[in-house]
């Protein structure tokens, strides 16, 4: 964490014990040099108790003709070929006791290349089979049986993971391992170009070498080189093969000191899964958080629609602040539960109480500009009288009649300028077939001048909404055709009640979005993933999808 300079555990320190490791070493040889003879004939030594042999694949099959080399003092391990198994017989190896007290057990994997060549052929069948599988959704054609399919990087990190498990367990071992390659005459290359000399080359997993204590090269029938060690009981010359006379597996263990060697390995291991660990625990903690949440949400009181509409008509009557008012009614109950329930009003009509408070916030800026007006024409303070909107009709009947004669000198306001009457959920409607009462001129007041007429703005959207809407459902319909189902079935949630509001359908689209962003990923298509990663509105959006519908590959 970055500033956290003191130590966040309590920790402790001690003293190296000087004491060797139980060794792992590789035997590496070409076919018929004598590897496998060698460790049978190493089975013998008076400083091992029993021995373990995994044979693994390949066609050499000497782990039972072996047997019969004097002083061979070892048992196979059955397993049925298969990864899971060998997994298994090499933690039942390592869990063996010691045959003979004072005697530890030796495990001999014979061999490391046949395991190496199994993970490999494992990743090019899945390999395979995940292109059969995409080309199956995408209804395009498979690969050819013929021709190799390419293995991802990342089914080549799986086979290593499945390659570093054996490994983990062997170094869980007591006793000796023994490795069992083969090496093979390799062209030498210098600066990615092929040279006339030779190299060997051991076959199997690349950093073997580095995670064995002991290599020893069988160039032929009783031709051993020491090419590497860790050792500090034997003066080796650093930098040189070092010829092995009269090699042996008991020779070799006496040299590096395996009488006194630790009961087990001495090492910590790193630990990549820790990091998973705490993911998942970081995701556990946020779930529980969330749970809580919605236990607090479940516990807060339920509000229905007149409810709403009755507090944002008291916080529009708030003589102070309307427009604070209206925004605590917002963050008191949030904008997800406003949005979910609906609202009625004789002048606005239906829609989420969301909407309503945001309408609300409109009519109120409008209002208070109308105030800031009638101050800056000539009036010295704000017009006395009701504060209130007016429940229904036009935006001056509730203001005072000095107020209205001054309209009456001012150009009427354009329909968009307009700001709309606020909700009134107690408005009534008046009935079918009534008519107000017409007052004579006779009964009109005859030294004030009537307030001019204010003609109700009808509701329309306007050209932009119309194209952003037509936008929206454009996207919807090629969510739902990635989803496989229909526009209906993809925005049955929100279409409960009816069709949804502008503002739901796009909350409700850029929340799929990310699911629909790594789908394509996933499929390969990194053109349309970047193109919807970045669009926010396109009425287009059909006709950039269309090569991908039709099964036209992009972005490969």
């Amino acid at each position: 964490m970055p500033g956290v300079t003191a130590p966040q555990r309590a920790r402790t320190s001690r003293r190296p014990t000087g004491l060797p490791n139980p060794p792992m070493i590789l035997l590496a040889g070409p076919e018929k040099s004598g590897k496998s003879r060698v460790a049978v004939e190493g089975t013998a030594s008076e400083l091992l108790g029993m021995t373990y042999w995994i044979e693994i694949g390949g066609s050499e099959g000497t782990a039972d003709y072996y047997g019969r080399l004097p002083g061979a003092n070892y048992e196979i391990v059955n397993h049925d070929g298969s990864y899971q198994d060998i997994l298994d017989a090499v933690r039942w190896a390592v869990a063996q006791p010691p045959a003979i007290e004072g005697k530890r057990n030796m495990i001999v994997l014979d061999n490391g290349t046949n395991l190496w060549d199994m993970l490999s052929d494992e990743q090019a069948l899945y390999a395979r089979w995940r292109a059969e599988r995409k080309a199956q959704e995408q209804r395009r054609r498979g690969p050819n049986p013929d021709l190799p399919v390419t293995v991802d990087h990342d089914l080549w990190n799986r086979a290593k993971d499945r390659w570093g498990e054996i490994l983990w367990h062997l170094r869980r071992h007591s006793g000796p391992v023994i490795i069992i390659a083969r090496q093979e005459l390799v062209t030498s290359f210098e600066n990615d170009k092929p040279t006339r000399d030779k190299t060997r080359k051991i076959k199997a997993e690349k950093n073997l070498p580095a995670a064995v204590d002991a290599i020893v090269e069988l160039h032929a029938l009783g031709e051993a080189y020491l090419t590497g060690v860790r050792t500090l009981h034997w003066d080796v010359t650093p930098g040189q093969n070092e010829r092995f006379e009269d090699f042996s597996i008991d020779a070799l263990l006496r040299r590096m000191g395996f009488q006194e060697a630790a009961a087990t390995r001495q090492v910590t291991e790193a630990r990549p899964e820790a990091y998973l660990d705490e993911q998942q625990a970081q995701q556990r903690q946020r779930e529980d958080q969330g749970q809580a949440r919605a236990q607090q949400a479940d516990q807060r009181p339920k509000l229905t629609g007149d409810q709403a509409v009755e507090m944002i008509r008291k916080a529009l009557a708030d003589e102070t602040d309307p427009e604070a008012a209206l925004q605590n009614i917002r963050e008191q109950w949030g904008v997800v539960l406003l949005g979910q329930i609906r609202t009625h009003t004789e002048q606005w009509g239906e829609m989420s109480g969301d909407d309503l408070i945001t309408r609300s916030l409109t009519y109120a800026k409008g209002r208070a500009e109308w105030k800031r007006q009638q101050v800056a024409s000539g009036q010295q303070e704000e017009p006395t009288g009701p504060s209130t909107p007016p429940p229904s009709g036009g935006q001056g009947q509730g203001e005072p009649d000095g107020a209205r004669r001054h309209q009456a000198h001012e150009p009427e306001p354009s329909a968009e300028d307009e700001v709309p009457p606020p909700p009134d959920p107690e408005a009534a409607e008046p009935p079918l077939g009534e008519v107000p009462e017409e007052t004579s001129a006779a009964e009109e007041p005859q030294d004030v001048p009537a307030a001019p007429q204010t003609v109700a703005r009808k509701t329309r959207k306007r050209p932009n909404e119309d194209r952003a809407l037509k936008a929206l459902n454009a996207e919807a319909d090629v969510q739902a055709r990635i989803r496989m189902m229909t526009v209906g079935e993809h925005l049955g949630p929100i279409s409960e009640e009816g069709d949804p509001s502008m503002t739901v359908l796009r909350d409700y689209l850029q929340k799929h979005r990310t699911a629909i962003i790594a789908q394509l990923e996933q499929e390969g298509q990194t053109e349309l993933a970047a193109y919807y990663r970045d669009v926010t509105v396109d009425p287009q959006i059909q006709q950039r999808f269309a090569s991908y519908f039709a099964g036209v590959p992009t972005g490969q």
